[in-house]
């Protein structure tokens, strides 16, 4: 008889062994790893061969680059322009986008809102696996979207999935959740590496072969990230995730994998009783500042993907009384603020190292860029000496080790962003000048960090 093969599976990183042990060598954690059955082994006929003695099954088509056909791939929006940005222009025909969040962040609602519109004019499938066919209905029928063309199912079988798909025929299909799908012939139980692996391979051809959308929900884990294995980033073409506190009302859609767009573009949204509301203006919301502007205080301008975004951040300096004083960082890198408080003393000559330092960027948004770091570490000193900043006044650059201040992508169209909401003034690197004078706007370009102290 056939022997039955089996290797053991990491549930954290996905790495396979020959034998069980104890840690996982490839992302040291202890006690992951699960046997996992792979089929009998048989020996597979050997394919015919040519002359060559090569094996003519495997003999494929060879075409020069220049003759691939650049023909742009055809799109179709999502119905929401906000969405669409993230994805880079909307849904490709054949793509896998993996949409991903905390529990209660609205991935389930956008894409029922998303669905139901969307099958006025495609086919559309959604597919629950959480949710019973009552619960998506009552959520549907409470934001008030039209649904008389979507089509629904409630199944966990990813063979009866694609059985039911190749029936309906969709444009557009969603799996809610891939953590809870399941195949026969994998033997670990629905959320382990193995069967998530499979499930989204099986999709994933599915979608190839028919042309479809598939957009697959995903959980995430204590940190953060995307649960299950890693090998799942490399099948699909799209990576977006979900983010938003509980305590706010809006939520940011952003883009970290996009084989057929820009990552790290950002899309604003607003929850309210009739769903998640699209944002055209999110630096307008962002900006909502009090009349009376305290120390500490200033206004930057981010590249967010293919659009500067002016939001505010905020820095405490107060005295501690520990030994070691905290440094805290809300939406920055903490790492970054320990390095800049260091440039900070060498060479703008403000000794913070006995403070207990705070730093928060208003509306929840996450800063990736170094655009950041003038705006922060002024923020930090005005707060030092309780002097407030000008409220037109708006800032951006990177800081060096050195104290110098290096320029930005992207320059100009920050500043024209910033004097569209009516800022008077900008202090930015040297290198951003730009070529034409910018209408009510005064430009202080600066080289180092003390000519930016003495600015303001």
């Amino acid at each position: 008889m056939a022997k039955n093969k089996t290797a053991f599976v990491c549930n954290d990183c996905g790495a396979d062994f020959t034998k069980w042990q104890g840690q996982c060598t490839e992302c040291g954690v202890w006690n992951t790893l699960k046997e996992v059955r792979l089929g009998s082994s048989s020996k597979a006929s050997s394919p015919t061969t040519n002359r060559s003695g090569f094996a003519g099954a495997l003999q494929s088509k060879v075409t020069p680059l220049a003759d691939i056909d650049l023909a742009e791939l055809p799109r179709f929006s999502s119905s929401m322009e906000e969405f669409d940005r993230v994805l880079g222009g909307g849904f490709v025909p054949g793509s896998v986008v993996l949409i991903g969040g905390h529990p209660g962040a609205g991935k389930s609602t956008v894409l029922l809102q998303t669905l139901c519109r969307l099958a006025q004019s495609h086919e559309a499938l959604y597919v629950t696996g959480e949710e019973s066919l009552q619960q998506v209905a009552m959520r549907a029928k409470r934001l008030e979207l039209p649904t008389d063309r979507l089509q629904m199912l409630s199944a966990t079988d990813v063979d009866a999935i694609v059985y039911a798909a190749e029936t309906v025929n969709p444009k557009v299909m969603v799996v809610d959740s891939i953590q809870v799908m399941h195949q026969a012939d994998v033997s670990s139980a629905p959320g382990s590496v193995s069967q998530v692996r499979e499930c989204a391979a099986q999709l994933t051809r599915y979608a190839k072969q028919s042309g479809a959308v598939l957009i697959l929900v995903g959980h995430v884990t204590k940190d953060g990230s995307l649960a299950g294995p890693k090998v799942l980033e490399h099948i699909i073409d799209c990576s977006i995730m979900l983010e938003g506190s509980h305590d706010s009302r809006f939520r940011t859609l952003r883009g970290t994998k996009n084989r057929f767009g820009a990552v790290n573009e950002l899309g604003v949204f607003a929850m309210t009783e009739q769903g998640l509301k699209e944002v055209s203006n999110p630096s307008a919301i962002f900006l909502q500042r009090s009349e009376d502007i305290a120390s500490g205080s200033v206004v930057m301008v981010v590249w967010e993907g293919t659009r500067p975004l002016l939001v505010e951040i905020q820095a405490l300096v107060d005295s501690s009384s520990l030994g070691n004083p905290r440094r805290v960082a809300v939406g920055l890198d903490q790492n970054r603020l320990s390095m800049l408080l260091a440039v900070l003393h060498r060479h703008g000559g403000v000794m913070v190292g006995d403070q207990d330092v705070f730093v928060n960027v208003v509306g929840g948004v996450k800063i990736v860029e170094t655009s950041a770091d003038l705006a922060l570490l002024l923020a930090l000193v005005s707060s030092f000496r309780d002097r407030p900043l000008s409220r037109e006044l708006v800032v951006f650059g990177e800081v060096g080790l050195a104290g110098e201040i290096r320029p930005v992508p992207s320059g100009q169209e920050r500043i024209r962003e910033a004097a569209k909401h009516g800022f008077k003034k900008a202090i930015v690197p040297y290198g951003n000048i730009p070529r034409e004078p910018v209408v009510g706007m005064e430009i202080v370009a600066v080289k180092k960090l003390s000519e930016a102290l003495e600015a303001i």
